[in-house]
């Protein structure tokens, strides 16, 4: 089979981050369309905590892929990818005219819709990871890294998104002559929150798009259907004394990662590969559960600027780590453990900054500002490398290390998540400062 072309491999990679894309940009969106939001649903800013619980509860999504893969065997990832993007483009498209819509549930205010909408979609992304993923199988391993990219992507649009809508401006007044500060002035939306629920909406219809014309493109990208998952595939990479294109995986490295018999790197119960599962756990809990949750606590304190940076410089990281594994990925098993060991540190920090708010070291200063933001960038950057990294490593395992690879990115999130959940909404360990306020006497 004769080599493809540059073009048609840059459109396939396109289409591959396109498709990544859909991953969890419906979540990501809820989460930043919060500030506004909460505003007229009447759970107020009790609505984080309550969003945590409900995208816990969307690991049951889980559990209906297993029980697909029991009854359908041989149906392969298509279907359910279909039904994943369906729920997403489904979801987001009622929130936009029935997010504010509030119903008396037990004589009491509740915004049944904006919650049940949010479950459904939280059901559709986490099932994204364990059906997203085995498809990618079927890819040479290049394509894995182009998806994460696009995964990075489905947290960065949304954050921009917001920022252009104007979440969260505001004014201070000046002092008055005792001293004290009168109320913030909030400035109004560029765009209502409905608008932003149809653009994310149009956002996902692309990325439903782009998996259709991902099948359409080329056969030479996927395999004959008579190839059982994981197992070998010809392509152009098998030829010897084949161009290789930029985007195409060298001939040394794809021998490595789909032609070895039973490497190995590629047995999911030897040690090598319970320790990359391990550290895609690891990270997932860390950048999914526990970061999140403490993210405004850590950044607020020195002002909204701050953490707008963080958020967008932080989410800009994901697909900048994802370009960098493209180009250099590390394959031993001892760096990417001392990569993540520099995460948690970094990590380690900001947790002490959300645990000392409303007044953590170098408040007001422009230092404090710059290491709390350099901080988060860091942090995220080389998790999110060490995700790629990891995830490209098992790739070689075919369906079934990529479908163990999905579950640990899930079972991660859904610990971290947990484990969040008593300090930020039952003990109430981190406290908010409050806006225009100058409780620290800087």
């Amino acid at each position: 089979m004769a080599a493809p072309s540059l073009g048609h491999l840059v459109l396939a990679h396109l289409l591959v981050a396109l498709f990544g894309m859909g991953s969890w940009a419906a979540v990501n969106g809820i989460w930043v369309e919060l500030p506004l939001v909460v505003k007229d649903l009447p759970e107020g800013w009790s609505l984080p905590s309550y969003l945590s619980v409900l995208v816990a509860l969307g690991n049951l999504g889980l559990l209906v892929v297993t029980l697909w893969r029991r009854l359908a065997p041989n149906k392969g990832e298509r279907v359910p990818i279909r039904v994943v993007q369906a729920l997403n483009v489904l979801g987001t498209a009622l929130l936009a005219p029935l997010w504010h819509h509030v119903s008396s549930v037990a004589g009491q205010p509740c915004s049944v819709a904006f919650l049940t909408l949010t479950l459904l979609l939280a059901l559709a992304c986490c099932a994204s990871n364990v059906t997203f993923l085995p498809f990618l199988s079927h890819l040479p391993p290049l394509f894995l890294r182009s998806f994460f990219l696009g995964q990075g992507f489905s947290a960065l649009l949304p954050c921009v998104l917001a920022l252009a809508q104007g979440v969260g401006r505001l004014e201070c007044p000046l002092a008055t002559a005792n001293g004290t500060l009168g109320l913030p002035h909030y400035f109004p939306e560029r765009f209502s929150a409905s608008s932003f629920f149809w653009t994310l909406t149009a956002l996902l219809v692309t990325s439903a798009a782009a998996f259709q014309g991902l099948l359409l493109l080329s056969p030479s990208l996927l395999p004959p259907p008579s190839v059982p998952p994981g197992a070998p595939q010809a392509g152009p990479e098998d030829g010897e004394g084949e161009e290789v294109l930029p985007l195409q995986e060298p001939a040394s490295q794809a021998a490595d990662t789909m032609s070895s018999p039973e490497p190995e790197a590629h047995r999911l119960l030897s040690a090598r590969g319970i320790c990359l599962l391990g550290l895609l756990t690891v990270t997932n809990a860390l950048t999914n559960g526990v970061l999140p949750a403490v993210q405004s606590f850590s950044c607020l304190p020195y002002g909204r600027l701050t953490y707008h940076l963080a958020v967008v410089l932080g989410s800009a990281a994901n697909p900048l780590a994802c370009f960098l594994a493209m180009g250099v990925l590390c394959r031993s098993l001892a760096g990417l453990a001392g990569l993540s060991l520099l995460g948690v540190l970094f990590g380690a920090y900001l947790v002490a900054l959300a645990i000392l708010s409303p007044c953590p070291p170098l408040v007001g200063t422009s230092a404090g500002i710059v290491l709390v933001v350099v901080s988060w960038v860091l942090c995220l950057g080389l998790f999110s490398y060490v995700k790629v990294a990891a995830s490209s490593l098992l790739h070689g395992g075919g369906q079934q290390a990529l479908l163990a690879a999905g579950v640990a990115i899930q079972v991660g999130s859904l610990l971290g998540a947990v484990t969040m959940f008593p300090p930020t909404s039952i003990y109430h360990v981190f406290h908010s400062r409050e806006d225009c306020v100058d409780t620290c006497g800087s």
